[in-house]
Formats: structure tokens, sequence, C-alpha cells
């Protein structure tokens, strides 16, 4: 062979070896890629050829409630997302869409709802060999329709933007996600996509962030919740409910002054006041000068014990990250200045209203914290179940003893309480939070919480209210704690 023909053989074979290692890569390597691709249109009509899982959650008497399922269509898309009181779930179910994806629960359950999950693969080859159409899976939620009614009736109605969590202390199951102002996610799923695009352009301009889940998504300085926190580590620490405190009026913090709610001592005395007391009143001194004397690391210990500082919970959405200190450390406390101002849920404590309802819920269950989880049991297309619940304890966070004093206190803080929704013969272990915000705090409206448990004797549901207030003037009890009552007791009438 001659030293050109050589060279054009040499070429070729270098161009064939080219084309050989490019489809290898394309078909292996970028193969999930481009078939994740939201522009793959054959991907996309193969998905909506297949008829999506339900997701529903039980009600009364065993029967379910179907929060998403599907409709047929006359056009390309086979089925149509359609979502039934789709404001009041829209932070658990998410969305489902042609032009952007999916959210939520359509997004962290998508291989179970589309069918393609691992757990289906023996139904799947059975629809190949009989020639059924595919179905997806089906999810079943720890949500009571009743707990979230109430508590998104209640934020809605009095247009408050904020969140409701409630959860069972028993066991993790998360009873209530609410997350006010909420969208409708059926204007996301629907197959015209100008419509779709005229939907998703109206909620992200809406500054007051429909499409954000509050709940998870979003963290608050807890204020005065915050002490519950305080009084666990402080408890662990060897103290009691009796223990002595400080009543001063004011303490010189970092250069500035932290006065208590009332600007003066603390249960008008300035002889000093148990804990129990302090935190029934909710005094800042108090509670300030207790985490000062107890020092950085006990207080921050007790905070991760609480499950503060977690980067990688999931529900199975993924939960903001909690934090004592600025996100970039967040478990330290730079210095004793800041650690008094984090001990009443200022300074740089944030925290998602979940982990504010876990921190209660901990308390509830005798100190030991369970996993919060919202989906109660897989179940495949023939309703057959593939996976159910299982109770996951996450470790003790206290003492049994020390959880039931931090009990009592909170029964004493809630007879202090005001707002509407109190019931004779049910006991409420309770406590409210109204948080500082904003670079000019005093003429900011602030944040305002409540965190409770009920019955307190034998705890069912423990709930965090957090509501973003208009009011400067707006507290904890005036505007939270009616709402935690309402979604407690609703649940807890309707056989919860």
């Amino acid at each position: 062979m001659n030293t050109p023909l050589r060279r054009v053989g040499l070429a070729m074979l270098g161009m064939i070896i080219l084309l050989l290692a490019n489809a290898t890569y394309i078909q292996i390597i970028k193969a999930d890629d481009y078939r994740n691709d939201p522009r793959n249109k054959r991907v996309l009509l193969e998905e909506y050829a297949r008829e999506r899982g339900k997701i529903v959650t039980p009600d009364k008497n065993n029967q379910v409630k179907v929060l998403a399922t599907v409709q047929q269509t006359n056009d390309r898309l086979r089925y149509l997302r359609v979502y039934n009181e789709a404001p009041m779930y829209a932070p658990v179910t998410g969305f489902y869409s042609v032009r952007y994806g999916a959210g939520g629960l359509e997004r962290a359950e998508d291989e179970i709802l589309n069918g393609s999950d691992d757990r289906l693969f023996v139904r799947r080859l059975s629809d190949l060999i009989t020639g059924r159409d595919p179905r997806g899976g089906n999810i079943q939620l720890t949500i009571n329709p009743a707990a979230q009614a109430a508590a998104y009736n209640a934020m809605d109605k009095a247009g408050f933007a904020g969140s409701v969590v409630a959860l069972n202390p028993k066991t993790g199951e998360i009873l209530t996600m609410v997350s006010t102002p909420s969208y409708d996610p059926n204007t996301l799923s629907a197959h015209d996509t100008e419509a779709q695009a005229a939907a998703w352009k109206t909620y992200n301009d809406d500054k007051r962030k429909p499409m954000l889940n509050r709940a998870i998504s979003e963290t608050y300085a807890p204020g005065s919740t915050f002490k519950l926190v305080i009084g666990a580590a402080a408890l662990t620490d060897g103290k009691n409910k009796d223990t002595q405190l400080t009543s001063t009026d004011k303490l010189v913090v970092g250069g500035s002054e932290l006065r208590n709610y009332n600007r003066g001592y603390c249960n008008g005395t300035p002889d000093g006041v148990t804990m129990e007391v302090a935190l029934s009143l909710s005094c800042n001194t108090s509670f300030a000068q207790l985490a000062g004397d107890l020092g950085s690391q006990k207080v921050t210990d007790q905070a991760a014990k609480f499950g503060i500082g977690e980067d990688d919970l999931t529900v199975p959405m993924p939960v903001e990250q909690s934090c004592l200190g600025p996100s970039s450390s967040c478990l330290n406390v730079p210095d004793k200045a800041a650690l008094m101002q984090s001990g009443i849920g200022q300074r740089d404590v944030r925290l998602t209203p979940l982990q504010n309802a876990q921190i209660v819920a901990t308390i509830a269950n005798g100190g030991e914290r369970m996993k919060p989880q919202l989906v109660r049991s897989i179940l495949a297309p023939d309703l057959s179940e593939i996976s159910g619940f299982d109770a996951d304890s996450l470790g003790r966070a206290m003492s049994r003893d020390s959880a039931s004093q931090l009990r009592d206190m909170m029964v004493t803080s809630e007879s202090k309480t005001g707002g509407d929704g109190k019931r004779d013969g049910l006991t409420i272990a309770s406590k409210t939070g109204t948080a500082e915000t904003g670079n000019d705090p005093k003429n900011t409206p602030p944040f305002a919480w409540y965190v409770a448990f009920a019955p307190a004797d034998n705890p069912k549901i423990a709930v965090a209210v957090v509501v973003e207030s208009k009011d400067v003037a707006a507290t904890g009890g005036k505007l939270s704690a009616a709402i935690g009552r309402a979604t407690m007791t609703a649940y807890l009438d309707g056989g919860g």
C-alpha cells in the first residue's frame, strides 16, 4: 500500500473510532442527561402517555381523599394532571407541568408516580406482556384533612402570610403542612403552554411569593419560642423549673440594652423569678442571662439534639437548614453578646416552621425526637402496598424528666396566653414568640409565633404557627395562638 492510501485509511479509521467513541459517550455517559432534558419531547410524550399515579391522604372512616389525579384528553398529551382543593394542598403536592417540570411531592416522588421506580419493575413487565396501558404508582400521605383545612382556612381568611406545621409527636407523621398565600397548580398543569407561562409569570412576579413553601423552604427568627431550647439546655445542665433567674428590667448586651416586653422587671419584682415564671411571662432578661451563663457549647449541643443545623433532612422534599449562627457557620455563636441575644431567639437564629414543630413535638414525646415524614405508604397501581410507614427515632434530645418539667412550664405559659380557641377540658402546653425583624426592628412588623401540643398529659398533636405580621404591635398570642388551637382542636375532634 502506498503512503497516500495508508494515510487515507488511517484517517478513516480514526474517524470511525471517534464516531464510535461519540456514540458510546452519548448512549452511556450522557443518556440520563438527554433523557431528563425538559426539551426532549419524545420522553415527554412517553411520560404523558402513561397514567400518572394518584396522591391521596386518609380521610374519615378509612376512606381516601384524592389530592392529585389525572383526566384523559384528546390531545397528544393523553393525560391531564388535576389537583383537588388545590391551593390548600399545593405546598404538599407541588405541581406537574409540561413546561416547568415538577415541584413538591410531584418532583420528590416522580419515579413512583410515573412508574419508572425499580419497585414497579414487575408491574411494568406485566404491562408489557399483557399489553395493558402502563400506570404509575400511588402515594398515600400522612396529612390529616380536618387539621389541614382548619389551619389553611384560618390563615387564608385572615389574609396572613406564613405557615402552619403539625406533627404526631409519637411517630413524626406530618399532619398539616400549610403555607399561605398559596397558588393553584392546575394552572401550571394545563396543556396550553401559553396559559402555563402566564400563570408562572403571575406567581413569580407576586411579591407575596405564593409558590414558596414557607413550612420547609423559609427560615424565620423564632423569637421567644426559642426559650424552650434554652430551657431544655438548662434542665439538662441540672437546673429545674424552680431555679431562680434574674428578673432585672434591662441588660447591656453588645453595647445596646436588652429589655423585657413590658419594659419593666419580670413579674414586677427585682428580686428574681423562677424559670417557670420567667418562661410563662416570656422574660427576655431572664433567658438572655441564662443563655450567657450556660455558655455556647451547652446551648449549641442542645440545639443540635433538636435537629438545628441538620442540612440533609428530607420529608421527602428537602428541608432548609435551621441555624443558630450565620449560614456560613450554622452552629457557631461568635461571642457572649451574640449568645445572650440568641437566647431569646434573635440575632442570627433562624428556624423553619417544621423545625420549630419538631422542637415542641420532641418535648411532647418525652424528649425523644422522631423523624418528620409526609409519606405514609407507597401503593402499586392496583393499590397493593409496596412499602408502609416506619416511625424513625432520631435520638433523645433530653431526658423524660426534663421534658415533663418543660411541659409543665408550657402549661403555665398557655394559661397566661390570650387569643381565641381555648376549650374547657383540653389542657394545652404552649409558648408564644414575637420576633423582631429587619434593619429597623422597632418599626418593622414582627414574626408572630405560637408552638404548642395537646392534650398536655397525652400529646397527640404538636403544632407550630408563624405569621408574617403587618402590625408592629402584633404578638404571637394575638395572631397565631387561635390558629394553632383551631388546628389541634380539628384534629382531636376528628378522632386523631
